[in-house]
């Protein structure tokens, strides 16, 4: 009898160790997503870190294994390393294959998975997924229903992500594939090659897999066209896409206030950065200088997509002019849309700043766009994570000027790529001592995860109060 209970017994502390996981994951997705993903971060830093994953056969530094394993998982594009020529084949495949997970978010990534295992979606994948999808969903307590992606569209959600990633990164390879047999590679090799600039552009990584980078095809406008293609699909948002996605199927288009701000704000940015790079860098022999009008035209609005958080570059970054260098900064700290590929602190959380200012600026108490009303604890989220993006891109700053003695410019540039996940950078990371590519290395984990993760926790924090503080106004401005 003794023997029985014994064994009935032995399973049981594995159970309650799945059932605090799993109540673990349900009351905080946020939280379970930091676990897992510096769980991941851990795994591909020790896979790095073998000797079958460098090209010479050698164990490559732990440095570096862990710079590259976060600046993969965070589809950022930095590197401390040589990329094209530092992996074997078993490291690019892990590029690769870290580049899809970390695109899409860990947690939309299992749920995809679960989706496909077992065909069908619990209400516990939907809220993780849906934590992905949106910092602003409330875990306990009623939803409002006018969010970008309500909680039933979460399987459409995921099928669409799934879809959009295999359809968007094969037509780009398709784009790329004959220009790289017409530059007179092999058909291994071109196939290989377009396949990983697809997912590169994609997921708005940036990474090349070949030492010369884009010099080869740096005036090969169709090339070049289609990764801008790849970088501005991915950087719009999967909300954004599963809304373009069901209206093309529908006679009645609705378009939520989301996908209008997305779109919009895309827009505006990416032709207001073209026309700023003409303007500043045509008489720049370095760069533009040379160039035809069309060649400049085209360049400054290809640095432009690429600035929001692609990563491609077809000139040396540090040749840029100081105003051109800062106005690079503000467009990688701003980012692409909610739940991309992209980072930066996003698209709607600058519009809402700006629609909170100018109602303020009218005399109006409601920040109104197209007809619909923003609430204020939207105004409040958006306010938070621009201070907590510009608080970790100042001590990150701070702490890498005096590691490094650094010019100011060149290291708040890198450091802003690194917290936006855009990956240029004026050569800084890749000269940087040991201490300063782990804070870089920190940057970019925060930078990925950390602006969201706080702003569910901010949504998750609302709790009734049931007094009120006698009111007093500081002055402000």
């Amino acid at each position: 009898m003794s023997t029985i209970r014994a064994v009935r017994r032995g399973p049981a502390p594995i159970g309650r160790a799945r059932a605090a996981l799993n109540g673990f994951a349900a009351r905080s997705p946020s939280r379970f997503a930091i676990l897992v993903f510096t769980m991941l971060i851990l795994v591909f830093t020790l896979l790095f870190s073998l000797p079958i994953a460098s090209a010479d056969g050698t164990v490559t530094p732990l440095a570096d294994a862990l710079f590259t394993a976060v600046s993969v998982i965070c589809v950022t594009g930095l590197s401390t390393v040589d990329m094209a020529t530092h992996w074997s084949v078993f490291g690019h495949l892990l590029v690769y294959l870290g580049v899809q997970i970390g695109a899409v978010g860990v947690l939309t990534m299992a749920s995809i998975l679960g989706l496909v295992i077992s065909r069908k979606l619990g209400l516990r994948a939907k809220l993780m997924a849906a934590s992905d999808s949106n910092p602003l969903r409330i875990h306990a307590g009623p939803v409002a229903e006018g969010q970008a992606v309500r909680l039933g569209e979460v399987g459409k959600l995921l099928t669409t992500v799934a879809i959009s990633m295999v359809v968007i990164e094969g037509g780009v390879a398709l784009l790329l594939f004959p220009r790289m047999l017409i530059a007179g590679m092999g058909f291994g090799a071109s196939l290989w090659e377009s396949l990983y600039y697809s997912a590169m552009a994609f997921t708005n990584t940036g990474f090349a897999p070949n030492a010369e980078g884009l010099t080869p095809f740096a005036e090969d406008f169709w090339f070049l066209g289609a990764l801008m293609i790849g970088v501005f699909l991915g950087a719009i948002g999967f909300p954004v896409i599963l809304a373009i996605a069901s209206n093309l199927r529908q006679k009645r288009r609705r378009w939520s206030i989301h996908v209008k701000l997305t779109l919009l704000m895309s827009v505006i940015l990416l032709v207001a950065g073209g026309l700023l790079y003409i303007v500043l860098e045509y008489d720049n022999p370095k760069t533009f200088g040379s160039l035809d009008a069309g060649h400049t035209i085209f360049q400054s609005f290809f640095l432009s997509t690429m600035a929001r958080s692609g990563g491609f570059s077809t000139i040396d970054i540090s040749e840029l002019h100081g105003s051109s260098l800062l106005v690079t900064d503000m467009l990688m700290f701003i980012g692409g849309g909610s739940a991309s590929t992209a980072g930066g602190i996003k698209v709607t959380t600058l519009a809402v700043l700006f629609l909170a200012a100018f109602a303020e600026a009218r005399g109006v108490e409601s920040m109104d766009a197209f007809r619909r009303r923003i609430p204020i604890d939207v105004l409040r989220l958006a306010v938070a994570v621009a201070l907590w993006g510009a608080t970790i891109v100042a001590v990150s700053t701070i702490v890498l000027l005096q590691i490094t003695k650094a010019p100011l410019d060149h290291v708040l540039f890198d450091v802003i790529s690194a917290f936006a996940t855009c990956g240029l950078s004026t050569g800084l990371t890749a000269q940087l001592p040991e201490p300063g590519i782990y804070v870089m290395a920190a940057t970019m984990f925060c930078g990925r995860v950390g602006t969201v993760t706080l702003a569910a926790a901010l949504a998750q924090s609302q709790r009734k109060q049931l007094y009120q503080n006698p009111e007093e106004r500081p002055l402000v401005g």
